[in-house]
């Protein structure tokens, strides 16, 4: 009987993912769903024939110098790869696959949610009645938020996920724009009724909302800098579901406590899942919304990502070309 390739998973998928792994491979699951020590990711590379990392686990060069010669396939479980060196895998003859298209409409929704959240004030309302504090009833000027219908969002990064929010946005009645590296299909911008700026700073001076939907990478880290942060109307709203080193975090801090922007809700952080003290304490005071990265966390999805995973681990070791694989030119 043919031996069965060793995939070692660095963290605890779903059920029915890790029932097919064990089925078609020798799987090494994270029972305990911990995050692999430094020494535990080295061990792992050194004995796997297929390592299916997650966005949290650094594989780097100086991990992959220590990868054992029967370590072919890096699969990633999750779109982004900016959590691997994939220059340095591929020298060593490692390829990396990841899982595209299966968050968009999860992250749309919950870019969406957050929009909703911090213009009418949810979280704060949902906080009151649990918290016991006395309710007088309905009032005329009590709870007031902004209305969104009408508004300009702006959308940084009109990739599928920007598509799929637009979509959304266009539905509450928002005015579409966005900034990208080119024009999205004319179909696309037609059907969106969207408004194409090539400058981005022009773009944020005048949107009442934006949104960060745009992928990490060395181009895009503190794409909206202290400069352009500072570009945005003071009683803006900002949206970050991507990644969080895209925002210059600390000058978006120094806003909200100097109270010259209208409000954030970030799914993402800087040096997660460490969140600054200081946006905590804005969260505590209602200047911020802060979610722990659930933009893309619905049972469907995970399952379709760790379904992908599987079709690039099998078509791989079948000898066929891994339909996700990720070349340094997309990174």
């Amino acid at each position: 009987m043919k031996k069965k390739p060793l995939v070692v998973v660095t963290r605890t998928l779903p059920e029915s993912v890790e029932t097919r792994m064990r089925e078609l491979f020798d799987a090494r699951l994270n029972i305990d769903d911990k995050p692999l020590t430094r020494e535990q990711l080295v061990e792992a590379v050194k004995t796997a024939d297929v390592l299916v990392p997650t966005i949290t686990d650094r594989i780097d060069a100086e991990l992959l110098a220590h990868a054992g010669p029967q370590l072919r396939l890096i699969a990633n479980f999750g779109n982004g790869v900016d959590n691997i060196d994939v220059g340095a895998a591929l020298a060593r003859g490692i390829t990396v696959t990841n899982t595209p298209g299966v968050l968009t409409e999860d992250t749309a929704d919950m870019t969406m949610a957050l929009i909703l959240a911090v213009a009418r004030r949810l979280p704060e309302g949902a906080q009151i009645l649990p918290g016991g504090e006395p309710w007088a009833g309905w009032a005329p000027t009590w709870m007031l938020g902004r209305r969104i219908t009408g508004k300009r969002l702006g959308i940084v990064g009109m990739g599928r996920i920007g598509q799929a929010l637009a979509r959304r946005a266009k539905a509450f009645g928002l005015s579409i724009h966005y900034h990208n590296r080119r024009h999205v299909a004319p179909e696309i911008e037609a059907e969106l009724e969207a408004t194409y700026w090539d400058s981005l700073d022009q773009m944020l001076a005048r949107m009442d909302i934006v949104s960060i939907n745009c992928p990490h990478t060395p181009a895009t880290f503190h794409l909206l800098s202290a400069r352009r942060l500072r570009l945005l109307k003071r009683d803006a709203i900002l949206v970050n579901t991507a990644r969080g080193d895209i925002i210059d975090e600390t000058a978006l801090i120094q806003m909200l406590e100097a109270g010259e922007l209208g409000g954030a809700g970030l799914d993402v952080f800087k040096e997660e899942p460490a969140v600054n003290p200081r946006l905590l304490k804005l969260a505590r005071r209602n200047s911020v919304v802060l979610l722990p990265h659930m933009g893309s966390a619905t049972l469907e999805a995970r399952t379709e990502t760790g379904e992908k995973v599987i079709v690039n681990i099998r078509a791989f070791l079948d000898g066929h070309r891994a339909p996700n694989r990720v070349l340094p030119s997309m990174v």
